[in-house]
């Protein structure tokens, strides 16, 4: 991720949750807020109601590559997290980048 940093941090996290905006998808939940940097930072959350550890770090390591891929279509200056929800172990590969990319949309975070 050239331009993305990590999300880290309890503190960070809860604050995205109360104060950021949120898109919901039926395999992931996005929520965003500026955070007046340059760069994005993003987490990942995947809890143990998608699955036991070898299939929870499957996912994420599919989120993380999907906005890896897609990284110079998001706008600068965001704090994001990618909630994984249950069905996200089952959905293809396809189906989490759609999911993802049109939660995105919605909040407005892709360049046009």
């Amino acid at each position: 991720m050239k331009t993305t940093q990590s999300l880290k941090g309890n503190y960070a996290f809860r604050r995205l949750y109360t104060k950021g905006k949120s898109s919901v998808q039926p395999a992931v939940v996005l929520y965003c807020r500026k955070n007046g940097a340059r760069q994005n930072r993003l987490g990942l959350t995947v809890g143990t109601k998608v699955g036991k550890a070898v299939v929870r770090n499957r996912v994420r390591r599919r989120l993380r590559e999907i906005y890896r891929l897609h990284e110079g279509e998001f706008r600068q200056g965001w704090d994001l997290v990618v909630v994984a929800r249950s069905c996200a172990a089952e959905a293809a590969y396809g189906e989490l980048e759609r999911q993802l990319l049109r939660a995105a949309g919605r909040l407005g975070l892709l360049a046009p």
